[in-house]
């Protein structure tokens, strides 16, 4: 959130694409922890997957608007 909100206040077309490239880095790299913490706590896997379900939309958004950004380039 906190790296969107700094992708909505960028400077420039560039600095927009390159903060929104991170958020999508970050909810990348939620995945993955959301996968470890699922291998350590059995247990929760159905409420992990919700959140990785999450993680994932939020990825295929980031990408969509960096492919979208990008291709509006002026």
């Amino acid at each position: 959130g906190a790296n969107y909100c700094e992708a909505d206040g960028a400077e420039s077309k560039k600095d927009f694409q390159h903060k929104i490239g991170i958020c999508k880095k970050e909810a990348k790299e939620t995945k993955y922890w959301i996968q470890t913490l699922s291998l350590l706590q059995p247990e929760k896997k159905e409420e992990l997957r919700v959140l990785w379900r999450e993680a994932q939309e939020l990825t295929l958004i980031f990408s969509k608007i960096i492919q979208t950004s990008k291709f509006n380039k002026k």
